[in-house]
């Protein structure tokens, strides 16, 4: 049975079809979640909250392609971690001086494996990651950070800087450094 009939059966209250997209999209809708909720315990209850409405709303949803399920769940989820942050009163815009004082490496992510990067960036303090995530991972527009966090579109970009900045300062501090790639 395929993903389309998997949801069209999920949709008709059939528990074994929404068990089995819940086993089909859990693991990737939790990585997503670890990216923006620091605690594990605090996103495993974003991802049952997101698939909660992700099945309460699937009659909603009009099948399109695997690109597209992806899509609506991943931005589920987005919002859910967005609004389990703003409850828990976690999210924060800081100011980070010691950030300042670094020079800016171009590129510094590039050498690094997908998981080297999600150990560092979660280690952001919560404005920074939230906004890192969701302009470097989820390709928002500042202008759209802002009004998803209620915040003005300056301090969505300075909380990416700073983001980026804290970032150098834990990879230089951990010995990671970066030779630039020459380009043909």
């Amino acid at each position: 049975m395929n993903i389309s009939e998997q949801i069209e059966d999920a949709r008709s209250g059939n528990v074994a079809a929404q068990r089995y997209l819940f086993g089909h999209l859990a693991d990737p809708m939790m990585a997503l979640c670890c990216r923006y909720v620091k605690s594990r315990e605090d996103a495993e209850e974003v991802l049952l909250d997101g698939f909660y409405k992700f099945f309460r709303h699937l009659r909603d949803f009009r099948y399109q392609g695997e690109a597209a399920l992806y899509a609506w769940i991943k931005k589920i989820m987005v919002n859910e971690c967005l609004m389990f942050l703003r409850r828990r009163h976690a999210f924060s815009m800081l100011t980070e001086t010691a950030a300042e004082d670094l020079p800016r490496i171009e590129e510094p992510l590039a050498n690094l494996s997908a998981a080297e990067i999600f150990d560092v960036v979660v280690r952001l303090p919560v404005g920074y990651r939230t906004v890192f995530n969701l302009h470097v991972i989820e390709g928002m527009e500042h202008k759209e950070i802002a009004k998803a966090l209620g915040i003005s579109e300056g301090t969505s970009k300075s909380q990416l800087s700073k983001a980026r900045l804290l970032l150098q300062k834990m990879l230089l501090e951990n010995g990671i450094t970066y030779v630039r790639r020459k380009t043909r």
